[in-house]
């Protein structure tokens, strides 16, 4: 009874282990994007460069996220310019991000930015974290 006991338990963890390695496998292939630009004008090359790259990666496309940072912010409380944008971007699909240091450096208002649009304390921070993460990298 041990015996059977132990072989279960034996064929239980070597069963997980491989369930869990497949996972893991899956997940190291998949190819992370982070843009950091100072231009919201640049947002539509970048939402343009995020459908290309997931249409090639196909289903190794994972994570696109465009941060936004510098006296640029103070552009975002312009809702009906940045509508188009962030339409754009949840197609693609593309994460706006923006840097909450930028916006208390340049006085805008949290709430006067479309709600659409993730904040973070630090973008350059940030953009460093994903970095460490393994995404792949430009600034613009």
């Amino acid at each position: 009874m041990k015996k059977l006991i132990l072989g279960v338990f034996l064929l239980t963890l070597t069963f997980s282990n491989a369930v869990n390695a497949q996972t893991s496998k899956q997940e190291d292939h998949l190819h992370n994007y982070v843009v950091l630009t100072k231009k919201i004008p640049q947002l539509q090359p970048i939402i343009l460069t995020a459908e290309a790259l997931a249409e090639e990666d196909g289903e190794s496309f994972g994570d696109f996220q465009a941060i936004i940072c510098g006296k640029t912010v103070q552009e975002l409380t312009n809702k009906e310019m940045m509508k188009d944008f962030i339409e754009k971007a949840e197609k693609a699909p593309v994460k706006i991000v923006i840097c909450g240091f930028s916006l208390k450096k340049f006085k805008v208002n949290k709430e006067d930015i479309p709600e659409e649009l993730e904040m973070v304390d630090n973008g350059i921070l940030h953009d460093f974290q994903l970095q460490k993460q393994g995404y792949l990298s430009i600034e613009l």
